[in-house]
């Protein structure tokens, strides 16, 4: 019983959180769409056959599926939910209704619809940033050392304490929360770094030592550690203005944190077992949701980031697919061919099948129950 409780409390959490995101995130396609006077046929949370749904006086159908793991935006002239073209219909349009289908709009138009999508998730986030950076307040630790292991990389390297960290690899230091961020995610890279000591700036080379560590719900990680402390967490409260700001720079660093992960998969410093699919996702989100609420909107803003990060891939039948085409449209001054565009939907299609087979795999190997069944047969 405990078990299925648990499942369903993941399961629960999981998808009204996903549910949420992607509405966002079709939400934005929906506006600039009708904003460039493209015609909506429908706007659908989930695939599959529709549990229920209704017209509005556009004539765009609202409905959910029964399938809720994404959802979609088709346009006017569209053959299908991904966007791809209809031949057929296209050479039957009058110049009334080429005015409103997708396909017939200026390229420029086409580009902003596609990246609206993922824009309106990294907005999403900035917002939920910013609103718990006003409510809660944002986690604010001075960048001072209090503290170092003797038996560690900082001290080999110098750091001493009192010392306060202005800067690491060139980039402004303000808070101790963003140097920990860098090491955790720097898996053993060699950090420039200048602290102030006794009013001068003193610059020091440290190359954090990767540890494995093992957080409250038994999943292991790989990380960075210097090896020094910090006085207690405290939280900063901002004004709406400066909270947004603050906002749009923690999207800006956990994108590039994600990017910098990436790298590092694709170099082999990093797991690709650390790739999570639906499964594994849920999982996180359950877990989010027995810390608290604030565990979980934090947890929706980076899963937010990440959709918007992934649908910017330039894989045919993702929104950076489409605006892939476009590039190269603009380049050429004119569409790729029928032909062209229906290889790389194929390819598109088998990549993002390989990819999800492959996150599945991971999610499942991860579960206490199959790593078991594993562990007997290795």
């Amino acid at each position: 019983m405990e078990f299925v409780n648990t499942v369903a409390i993941y399961g629960a959490t999981f998808l009204a959180v996903l549910t949420v995101l992607v509405f966002v995130h079709e939400m934005g396609h929906y506006l600039v769409a009708r904003l460039c006077g493209v015609r909506v046929d429908v706007f659908s949370i989930g695939f599959g056959r529709e549990i229920f749904g209704w017209n509005d006086r556009a004539g765009t159908r609202w409905k959910v599926g029964w399938m809720p793991l994404g959802g979609y935006v088709k346009f006017f002239g569209d053959a299908n939910a991904a966007s791809a073209p209809d031949q057929e219909l296209e050479q039957q349009l009058t110049e009334e209704e080429r005015s409103v289908c997708f396909q017939f709009k200026p390229l420029g138009h086409r580009t902003a619809v596609v990246a609206a999508g993922p824009i309106a998730n990294f907005l999403f986030a900035i917002l939920i940033f910013a609103a718990m950076f006003v409510i809660v307040g944002q986690p604010y630790t001075p960048a001072v050392i209090s503290f170092v292991d003797e038996d560690s990389a900082a001290a080999e390297a110098g750091f001493v304490v009192g010392d306060r960290v202005v800067e690491i690899n060139e980039q402004p230091i303000e808070r101790f929360e963003e140097i920990q961020a860098m090491v955790r995610l720097g898996l053993g890279r060699s950090l420039e770094v200048k602290v102030e000591r006794d009013g001068a700036v003193v610059p020091l080379s440290v190359t954090p030592r990767i540890v494995e560590i093992t957080d409250q719900f038994g999943n292991i990680h790989r990380v960075g550690r210097l090896g020094i402390g910090v006085p207690e967490r405290a939280f900063a409260r901002h004004g709406p203005v400066e909270a947004l700001w603050q906002g749009a720079k923690q999207t800006l660093f956990v994108t590039t944190s994600t990017l910098d992960a990436l790298g590092q998969m694709f170099a082999g410093d990093r797991s690709v077992d650390e790739l999570r699919g639906p499964l594994g996702i849920a999982q996180m989100s359950g877990q989010a949701a027995s810390i608290g609420v604030d565990a979980i909107i934090q947890f929706a803003a980076f899963l937010s980031i990440s959709l918007g990060l992934i649908n910017l891939f330039p894989i045919p039948m993702l929104d950076g697919g489409h605006l892939l085409f476009y590039a190269f449209e603009a380049v050429r001054g004119k569409p790729l061919g029928e032909r062209s565009q229906e290889y790389g939907f194929r390819i598109g299609l088998a990549l993002v099948v390989t990819l999800m087979l492959f996150v599945t795999w991971n999610d499942l190997k991860n579960l206490p129950m199959v790593a078991d069944m594993i562990g007997l047969f290795s």
